[in-house]
């Protein structure tokens, strides 16, 4: 059996975000054909801490994180303000709980350059040294708490995704929107983190079957342990590797870097060498 042909790096980054919505739609119309395509759906509990608990302790920790922030992130601003420029924020449409789009806020890190074509080059070609410095140590994500004091997000809860990937999303993928998206959904089981997007929805989706207090209490420390572990930090960054797109007719997830090469034809794309 011959190995399937993928996209080229080099081939994705010469495609406009309307091309790569074309590509998605593809995808989507094929995941919708498949009969056998799973569409399992999983029991969300109802229980006290989750319809009021959590969200107690999302404003009172927020709140105690943001008067303690506070400081930084003013040091940030104005760091920010001499590395990039104006704006010093950057706030982009997310996907947050039962599918309600929100405003995610954070200090700019990237650049706006751009390609030949007028693409925004990758976020690894256009992240400053200071960028970086604050994606390493997590700076950029303190203004997030607060999204959380507000209601939008969760200390703990599946990672709020970019408002292009709402309609990508699988029934069973989907259901990771029945909670407040979070700060971070750390990996319940280490191997998930070597699966790549497959992993990491999987992971959100096994977190809201599984919501309690026990199990955020098990997600902080698992949190608190990759802070301070490089090896996981490494394996998390890895995971996350590229776009996603969408799925193989048997449900398996496809990302930027899997994409076989025959849907560039499919949808009649032409890439610029």
């Amino acid at each position: 059996m011959d190995m399937p042909i993928y996209i080229l790096p080099d081939e994705w980054d010469g495609l406009t975000e309307d091309e790569r919505q074309q590509l998605a739609a593809v995808l989507a119309e094929e995941r919708a054909a498949a009969e056998a395509f799973p569409q399992k759906s999983i029991a969300c509990r109802g229980s006290f801490y989750a319809k009021y608990g959590k969200r107690i302790l999302d404003v009172l920790l927020s709140g105690a994180a943001l008067i303690l922030c506070l400081p930084i992130n003013l040091i940030l601003a104005i760091v920010t303000y001499f590395d990039v420029g104006r704006p010093i924020l950057f706030r982009q449409e997310r996907v947050g709980r039962g599918g309600k789009l929100f405003y995610l806020t954070k200090f700019r890190n990237m650049t706006n350059a751009t390609n030949a074509r007028g693409i925004l080059l990758s976020p690894e070609a256009r992240v400053t040294r200071w960028g970086k410095f604050v994606r390493k140590t997590s700076l950029d994500e303190l203004l997030n708490f607060w999204s959380v004091f507000k209601g939008d997000m969760s200390l703990i809860g599946p990672r709020p995704l970019p408002k292009k990937y709402r309609n990508r999303f699988s029934y069973y993928h989907q259901q990771r929107h029945l909670v407040r998206p979070g700060l971070e959904c750390p990996f319940h089981d280490p191997a998930l983190a070597r699966k790549g997007w497959q992993g990491r929805l999987d992971n959100d989706v096994w977190y809201v079957e599984h919501l309690s207090f026990a199990t955020d209490v098990r997600m902080m420390l698992l949190l608190v342990k990759k802070v301070f572990s490089r090896k996981e930090r490494a394996e998390s960054a890895n995971g996350q590797v590229g776009e996603f797109m969408g799925y193989n007719p048997d449900g398996t997830v496809i990302d930027s870097n899997t994409i076989p090469h025959r849907y560039l034809d499919r949808t009649g794309l032409y890439i610029e060498q």
